[in-house]
């Protein structure tokens, strides 16, 4: 008897029609669409000269070498700048996929600097859309020269300087990247009574996708007169390459400083005279921890 009842229960299955299977699957309910956070929006947490929106993997060190020559316009004696080179040495980790903290040192005025980078908001595509990213960026340096004056009293506060800075970052398509950056520089010491400690400038940067591992990237400062200081806009220009766990960069700027401080306060170089420096930037990540990855 039990056979039987399980012969009929197994052909009355097996008669179910093709309009019976949709009504129940239909039972199950529908997939609702999933937020996706927009990522790769750079492939590397600097542009050229200023952040970018990108993060490091939480457990993620960046070990970055920033290298630029001397002034193109130095003629082919200073071998049109090769003979003369700037660098910083850098130290990126990621505390959290949220939290970056950095340092480094520059040969430039024997300057450290570091800072604090916190994501405030993914750009998001999905069930819920939200248009850009938002990154924020706090740092300090400090100066590292000898004291111009050294037979008067010095105060360590002096070398010091700060920066702040918002990215606005929205990744339009797999091709192209648009970021604005309004930064603020304070500079507790300043050599004439007529300049201003605080600067403020709009940073842009841009990235677009050439080939699968090649984009062109474009990264300008656009910083007003203040004062008596007449600052010149850094604007920088370049080649992002990926070569596996590295990402290479070639660029011309017309900046010699490698840090907020530095390139929005220090740029001197015009463009249009030649001044202008070719260098590349080198990224290596190594992962210490996969913790904190949530």
């Amino acid at each position: 008897m039990k056979k039987a009842v399980l012969v009929f229960i197994f052909f009355w299955f097996c008669s179910v029609s093709p309009a019976q299977d949709v009504d129940l699957l239909k039972l199950l309910g529908e997939e609702k669409p999933e937020t996706e956070q927009v990522r790769n929006a750079f492939k590397s947490t600097r542009v050229i000269m200023g952040h970018s929106t990108e993060m490091l993997a939480a457990g993620v060190l960046d070990f970055r070498i920033l290298h630029r020559f001397g002034k193109i316009n130095e003629g082919a004696y200073e071998m049109f700048g090769l003979d003369k080179a700037s660098i910083r040495l850098g130290l990126d980790y990621a505390i959290s996929n949220r939290f970056t903290v950095g340092v480094g040192r520059s040969t430039t005025k024997k300057e450290t600097d570091a800072f604090l980078k916190t994501r405030l908001l993914w750009q998001t595509k999905g069930a819920k859309h939200f248009p850009f990213a938002l990154t924020l960026v706090n740092g300090m340096t400090a100066d590292g020269l000898k004291w111009q004056n050294p037979e008067r009293t010095n105060y360590f506060s002096s070398r010091l300087a700060y920066y702040h800075q918002l990215i606005i970052a929205r990744k339009f398509s797999e091709s192209f990247t648009l970021q604005i950056a309004p930064t603020y520089v304070h500079r507790n010491l300043v050599q004439l009574s007529t300049q201003e400690n605080d600067i403020g400038g709009l940073g842009v940067g841009s990235r677009l996708k050439l080939t699968r591992r090649i984009a062109l990237m474009i990264d300008y400062f656009y910083v007003p007169k203040r004062g008596s200081d007449e600052f010149i806009s850094p604007l920088s220009v370049g080649f992002d390459i990926e070569t596996g766990g590295h990402v290479f960069q070639l660029h011309f700027t017309n900046a010699l400083g490698m840090n907020e401080r530095a390139f929005i306060a220090d740029t001197a170089g015009k463009w249009e005279k030649g001044d202008i420096h070719f260098g590349f930037n080198i990224s290596r990540v190594f992962t210490l921890s996969t913790r904190n990855r949530k």
